[in-house]
């Protein structure tokens, strides 16, 4: 079997950090500055993608800062030339046709290069503080379904009159649509089945929370089993890495997270969480450090293990790897130089053989 060359993307630490909140090396920082250079670095240091991840307000307490994912993403499209930009959307927080116009936006700015990834919120305070409310998990889906075809169709330049269940469009119709292509890219993440149910109807690719190869193996089965119209759906994987020369050197940075993550009080994010969120089912079954899986996906040991574990991913299907890391820019830096080139050998010398 062929496996091309994975992508890698990073995930712009919009709350912040993604592992410690606040220690000697990164303090807390979740400005629009610090996103612009993690992006123009992974850039030129040829990561392919970035995922600006939507909150309101910070899971981890209000009084922390928060990027605000859209207007980062229009400025992030303009101030780079290659690297593709993806922004999370919760359907609730805006109308489909006013966010369909708006990524229509991005990627005219973009020339073709912006992405949006639907999630359907886990965090309650960021709707019902608002006063939208936070709908019952498998309605929130029922919605986001219809929201997702809505802009969907959209972004195609289709016009579109519907009389649905929770929207109603009359001869709607937007333009300018994509000069590149027929419509921006769609990735879904969610791994409950309304959410899988989603990715195979309406996405382009689905996001996996971070995990060992053999629940994402399952995950990637059940997915393709499922009834869709059009190309077959790709995957992509979330995990935090931690890579050094020596297994034993990056399991002692991963104890030392282990330390740093006992001393922090997480017990207002997880008394916010909608209790039907697989993300945080799959979470107990495998403690991590950062979000999303994070650690659990077993990307931490030396150069060579990690960019071992990436093939097996990829073998199994995952073509996209959004990474996390901490310090950010260092072990972006450090990942691109150390595991990218190990990946792309070994790529290289399974096409040969």
């Amino acid at each position: 079997m062929d496996f091309p060359e994975p992508r890698f993307g990073v995930w712009v630490p919009v709350h912040g950090n993604w592992g410690p909140t606040d220690y000697s090396k990164e303090k807390h920082d979740a400005s629009f500055a610090r996103a612009k250079r993690i992006v123009q670095e992974a850039e030129l240091l040829g990561f392919a993608t970035t995922l600006v991840a939507q909150h309101t307000i910070n899971p981890l307490g209000q009084e922390f800062s928060q990027l605000e994912t859209w207007t980062a993403c229009a400025a992030l499209a303009a101030l780079t030339e290659r690297i593709e930009i993806i922004a999370a959307i919760k359907p609730y927080l805006y109308h489909p046709a006013v966010l369909a116009k708006m990524a229509l936006g991005i990627e005219e700015i973009s020339h073709g290069r912006f992405a949006i990834n639907f999630v359907n919120a886990w965090y309650k305070p960021e709707l019902e503080k608002s006063g939208i409310g936070f709908a019952e998990h498998d309605e929130r889906y029922t919605y986001g379904g219809e929201w997702l075809g809505i802009v969907k169709r959209l972004l195609e330049g289709e016009r579109v009159t519907l009389d649905g269940k929770h929207f109603h469009l009359n001869d709607y119709n937007l333009k300018p649509v994509s000069r590149w292509r027929k419509r921006p890219f769609i990735y879904a993440g969610g791994e409950s089945a309304p959410a899988r149910e989603l990715a195979a109807d309406l996405a382009d690719a689905w996001f996996i929370n971070g995990q060992p190869l053999f629940e994402v193996e399952a995950l990637i089965a059940d997915v393709r089993r499922r009834v869709r119209n059009g190309r077959p759906i790709r995957f992509g994987l979330s995990a935090f890495v931690i890579a050094r020369e020596r297994d034993i050197e990056a399991r002692e940075v991963l104890d030392w997270f282990w330390e740093e993550k006992q001393k922090e009080d997480w017990s207002q994010l997880y008394a916010n969480v909608d209790p039907k969120a697989q993300m945080f089912k799959t979470a107990a079954k495998y403690p991590h450090v950062g979000t999303n899986g994070g650690t659990a996906a077993g990307l931490v040991g030396s150069y060579d293990t990690v960019a071992r574990r990436i093939r097996e991913f990829q073998e199994i299907g995952i073509d996209t790897f959004m990474l996390q890391f901490q310090p950010f820019l260092e072990e972006q830096k450090r990942f691109a130089e150390e595991v990218m080139p190990r990946v792309r050998a070994e790529t290289s010398r399974v096409k040969v053989a």
